[in-house]
């Protein structure tokens, strides 16, 4: 475990044990006697143990799993999902032929910037609570259909000038969870 969880982790039972003696379920008042402590010291603590175990993975590199690649039937559209978790696919130069990704509580990044795609093909993605990170090459164009709740989809790839250049159509349904979209 690293000293940033067990940091966090000490935050957050700091200001659960202070709400346990506002609640009358344990009295140390003792410890608490100041006036401004009686609200804003459990929350920020709360707060703060919660930003730094989120953080603490975060910017660790080694918390998304490299899977395979799900490649379907002859080379066909691909499935992935993940619950509570993060995966990462990477193409290196095999042929992309649409996908359906299914982030629930977790998240999927999913690199296409090596992969081959010579046609217009559709990725429909899922997420409730989760989101996706689309690195997408920058010889495609992209077109984004979207429904979200409270969530949404950041097109941030670069637009291609030109009729003969193939298309990624990304239909998304967010809930409470996002797409991401990148060269």
């Amino acid at each position: 475990m690293k000293l940033r969880t067990i940091i966090g982790i000490l935050l957050i039972v700091a200001g659960a044990w202070k709400l346990a003696n506002m609640w009358g379920i344990i009295e140390n008042d003792w410890l608490w006697r100041q006036p401004w402590t009686a609200y804003i010291a459990p929350v920020a603590l709360i707060y703060l143990g919660a930003l730094v175990i989120v953080n603490s993975y975060r910017r660790d590199p080694d918390q998304w799993l490299q899977r395979p690649l799900p490649i379907g039937e002859e080379g066909k559209r691909i499935c992935c999902s993940v619950r509570y978790g993060g995966d990462e696919y990477i193409y290196r130069g095999e042929p992309f032929h649409g996908a359906r990704l299914d982030a629930f509580c977790g998240g999927i990044r999913m690199d296409l910037r090596n992969a081959t795609i010579t046609e217009d093909e559709e990725i429909e993605i899922h997420t409730f609570c989760g989101g996706v990170e689309l690195f997408v090459p920058q010889t495609v164009n992209v077109v984004v259909k979207s429904r979200s709740f409270i969530g949404g989809v950041g097109n941030h790839a670069s637009r291609i000038i030109g009729k003969e250049a193939p298309c990624l159509h990304i239909v998304a349904n967010n809930f409470m969870g996002g797409v991401d979209i990148k060269n």
